[in-house]
């Protein structure tokens, strides 16, 4: 199976959480972009910042790469104001997907309806200017009832705000990939999860990011019915190899 238009190939740290200069973290954003380019991946996911810098890249190599960026990353507690100044910005540089970190700590107090208007919002926002919206649930941060709860809150609220054609271009993702968990747990997607994300959000799409590791991994989400996976080692995966990044 060719896996590679399944592959958003992502780098999403900050030059503090590398241990590294601005310059450094910037060419190995530039290398993560080229590798994309290069090897014909869906999507090269990254921080804000740099999504100006990728669209140049492309648009020198001729390529038809996407950008994606994340929005409200990782904790998700940004203010939906902030969330939506921040996916604007994102658009007028060239993001063709906008990856919004769901407010998981609101819908675990019981904060619905600011769950519901951020959901909408912002998928208003993404969708009128012709751009893919995934909402980002934090698996690790969830137990298997919240994780169900979440996944048919979401797709609740877009079946109830939007037209069936735009179904396809919302997504419900798994993880930032920057949840701290306990013991070694699991702080991406897997093959439980996205079961249930599948079994409880469609028609909407499941993208499974962090812990697809090898080929054979990303195999079997695809077969599971995932449309999109996040991954920091997608060359890995495609030729065969284990990934040695934890996202």
């Amino acid at each position: 199976m060719k896996v590679q238009q399944y592959l958003d190939s992502t780098y999403l740290k900050t030059p503090e959480q590398a241990g590294l200069s601005i310059k450094e973290n910037t060419k190995i954003v530039e290398g993560f972009i080229q590798e994309a380019i290069d090897e014909g991946f869906k999507l090269i996911m990254i921080r804000p910042d740099m999504v100006k810098r990728a669209k140049e890249m492309i648009k020198l190599s001729n390529s038809k790469l996407t950008i994606g960026t994340v929005i409200g990353f990782p904790e998700g507690t940004y203010s939906i104001d902030e969330k939506l100044a921040e996916a604007h910005n994102a658009i007028q540089d060239g993001a063709d997907d906008l990856d919004f970190v769901c407010n998981y700590e609101a819908f675990k107090r019981g904060e619905i309806e600011l769950v519901k208007k951020e959901i909408v919002e912002g998928t208003k926002l993404g969708l009128s200017n012709n751009k893919i919206v995934k909402w980002i649930i934090e698996v690790a941060a969830l137990n298997g009832e919240q994780i169900i709860q979440l996944s048919a809150l979401i797709k609740n609220i877009v079946m109830s705000n939007f037209k069936e054609a735009y179904y396809p271009l919302v997504f419900v993702k798994s993880s930032t990939g920057f949840y701290k968990t306990e013991e070694g747990m699991p702080n991406g997607a897997t093959v439980p999860t996205i079961k249930m994300m599948l079994e409880n959000a469609s028609p909407l799409s499941i993208k499974a990011a962090g812990g697809v590791r090898t080929y054979d991994e990303a195999v079997e989400m695809i077969r599971l019915g995932v449309k999109r996976i996040g991954t920091s080692s997608a060359k890995a995966i495609v030729n065969g190899q284990v990934a040695k990044g934890n996202y």
